[in-house]
């Protein structure tokens, strides 16, 4: 059976596809994801592989912990490739049982979101994606970090923060779980304001350079991203990458409704807002205090309340991607 390219093989030449050199491969579903969308996809999913002779064991566990221990079973164990199908908070899931361990993983979106694979370049449709995993090669990503009040420790793959956009988290976990993508996070958001009171938060970010940034603001929302969109693809932080050893921290001060109904469009096109309400910063680390204890979430999930740090863990991961050509030139963003 072969090997995995190891780091500075250049991923142009290698003949064989990884998923089938790491096969058979555990699909783990996650059934409530994108309101049952993954447990609906499945069949296809299947069939598809069957067709292709890839060789694949579907479980579906019956909530999210229950997930995440049999893919970190999986991956302590042995299993060479865990694939996650389902959304944002599922490819959490996974990535935190997976860290530590020698697996490969794959992801299959078929959540509300799916703003990691996004960043990975694979298709929204998890039967396209399957196809990609079957031709994809292998790429070492970052993950991020919190340890919330209370000491919890939990990574995150993409978007987390405070402030309306946690509240508007919980909302579209909730409320509006059964609305499509992007539709959900905006009326969530929107919903949101009505009864939202603006934060003051105390942010300290360790810069690239080793330098320390203070920021001291009155916030609507405040995000620290690993990825360049969230929330369905609210371009929050464009300049974001998924594998660059930086986080990307975003503070929003104080808007009316009127004005954040305005800069939707520009949120879900290119991201590109030069407005003084919003600052955008980069780093390594991070800690971040607010006024009262609020709640962080990471991908939607709700990690615990502030203060927290948060930090980013170098290519900690590695997931199959698209064979594309990388950025500038670069081969070393693939392992």
């Amino acid at each position: 059976m072969g090997s995995i390219p190891s780091a500075g093989t250049n991923p142009f030449v290698i003949a064989t596809s990884c998923a089938r050199q790491l096969s058979p491969a555990l699909i783990l579903v996650n059934p409530e994801a994108g309101a049952g969308r993954a447990k609906k996809v499945r069949a296809s999913i299947e069939s598809y592989f069957k067709s292709q002779n890839f060789a694949a064991e579907f479980r579906a566990p019956s909530n999210l912990l229950a997930f995440e221990k049999a893919a970190r079973e999986a991956c302590v164990h042995g299993k060479r490739l865990v694939v996650a199908l389902g959304g944002d908070g599922t490819v959490q899931a996974l990535a935190n049982a997976a860290l530590g361990t020698s697996a490969v993983l794959g992801l299959l979106p078929a959540g509300g979101g799916n703003d990691f694979a996004t960043s990975l370049g694979l298709p929204n449709d998890p039967v396209d994606a399957a196809q990609v995993l079957l031709r994809g090669i292998p790429r070492a990503v970052d993950l991020l970090q919190a340890t919330v009040a209370g000491c919890r420790v939990r990574c995150y793959v993409g978007g987390g923060g405070v402030g309306l956009d946690a509240k508007a988290a919980l909302l579209s976990s909730g409320k509006f779980r059964r609305w499509p993508g992007a539709a959900r996070y905006l009326a969530a958001t929107l919903w949101a304001c009505a009864s939202f009171a603006p934060l003051d938060i105390d942010a300290e970010l360790e810069l690239p350079g080793g330098d320390f940034q203070h920021v001291h603001e009155r916030v609507l929302l405040a995000t620290v991203t690993n990825t360049p969109t969230y929330g369905a693809g609210v371009k929050i932080a464009p300049a974001a990458r998924i594998d660059d050893g930086l986080l990307d921290f975003v503070a929003v001060s104080p808007l009316g409704l009127t004005k954040i109904v305005e800069l939707v469009p520009r949120l879900l096109g290119t991201g590109d807002l030069r407005i003084p309400e919003l600052q955008r910063y980069r780093g390594r680390r991070m800690r971040l205090r607010s006024s009262v204890p609020t709640p962080f979430h990471g991908d939607g999930e709700i990690l615990g309340e502030t203060p927290v740090e948060i930090e980013v863990l170098p290519r900690s991961i590695t997931v199959i991607a698209p064979r594309q050509a990388p950025p500038e030139g670069r081969t070393d963003l693939f392992v």
